[in-house]
């Protein structure tokens, strides 16, 4: 049990490792991303004009702003999901039957209902201090006015509430379809990868976690945007950021950004595929590099698991 408890710990922290490395390497392809999601106004360019415009209105740093409460909130989920995720993966590993892209897929989902609810808050603060200063070509939306990571807590806590925290959890719950899918098809990969004890190189783990993620991004990506709008919630009058957001809701705000067509769905899916399909590729390779050194290091001679 102990020996269970010190290898799920590994898979948590060099999987928390692995997604601060791969997010600080292309963190402005986040903040492009999350612009075109949250301004409906400003002109949907290629991902490199986008950055080049921020970078002329507002510096080139500005294509940074945010990092720190980015990564804290990236650190922090990404070691809880990992953490119950392998602790699943070894209790089902235990039990009878053998590795499914179902089970998978199920670890993945309760991974991720448990990430949502315990981090959410840490979202929505990093939401808007990422956007805080921006120049927005829509005019309904505020700026606020926050020193810090704890003063944006505090700030939200005594002016909108606590339960502010958590808003955007019901399409963040929903997209735990997101990661839960990633993982199905990355372990499926990985498994059909290594048949015959053939051992992954690092290449070949980039190339999975890029398909992985590319595939689970663009299939939930239109509720990805409804997620930023709520977590940032700064509109003028126009409640839509309410405390968990109900269905209608979700429903209407889609039908919202239909108006400027069926592709305002998807405003931003080419800076979010390039940061978030290289950031995954790029984490997988660093998480199994890690888990595999250090189980060397303790003397498990771990190979990567099929």
């Amino acid at each position: 049990m102990r020996l269970l408890s010190y290898e799920t710990l590994v898979h948590a922290v060099a999987g928390a490792m692995g997604s601060v490395t791969a997010m600080t390497v292309f963190f402005p392809l986040d903040t492009a991303k999350s612009r075109l999601q949250v301004d409906e106004m400003r002109k949907s360019n290629s991902t490199p004009v986008i950055l080049a415009e921020i970078a002329k209105e507002e510096g080139l740093l500005s294509l940074y702003r945010g990092w720190l409460p980015v990564i804290s909130s990236l650190c922090c989920s990404n070691f809880v999901y990992f953490y119950t995720f392998n602790t699943l993966k070894k209790l089902a590993a235990s039990g009878p039957g053998k590795s499914r892209p179902g089970k998978d897929l199920l670890m993945g989902v309760v991974s991720g209902m448990v990430n949502v609810i315990l981090t959410t808050p840490m979202w929505v603060v990093n939401t808007r201090l990422k956007l805080q200063g921006a120049k927005f070509r829509n005019e309904d939306l505020q700026q606020t006015q926050y020193k810090g990571i704890f003063d944006a807590f505090s700030q939200i806590v005594a002016n909108e509430g606590v339960a502010t925290l958590w808003n955007g959890t019901l399409p963040s719950l929903i997209l735990v379809l997101n990661p839960a899918v990633q993982f199905m098809i990355y372990e499926a990969m990985k498994r059909k990868a290594g048949r015959g004890g053939k051992k992954i190189s690092s290449a070949e783990i980039f190339l999975i976690g890029a398909i992985a993620k590319a595939i689970a991004t663009t299939a939930t990506f239109p509720l990805q945007t409804i997620q930023a709008i709520l977590r940032f919630g700064q509109y003028k009058g126009d409640g839509k950021a309410g405390v968990i957001g109900s269905l209608t809701n979700i429903f209407s705000m889609l039908m919202d950004r239909i108006k400027y067509g069926v592709l305002g769905l998807y405003k931003g899916l080419e800076a979010k595929l390039l940061q978030t399909v290289l950031t995954a590729a790029l984490m997988f390779v660093v998480y199994e590099n890690i888990t595999t050194a250090t189980f060397k290091v303790m003397g498990l001679n771990k190979k990567v698991k099929q």
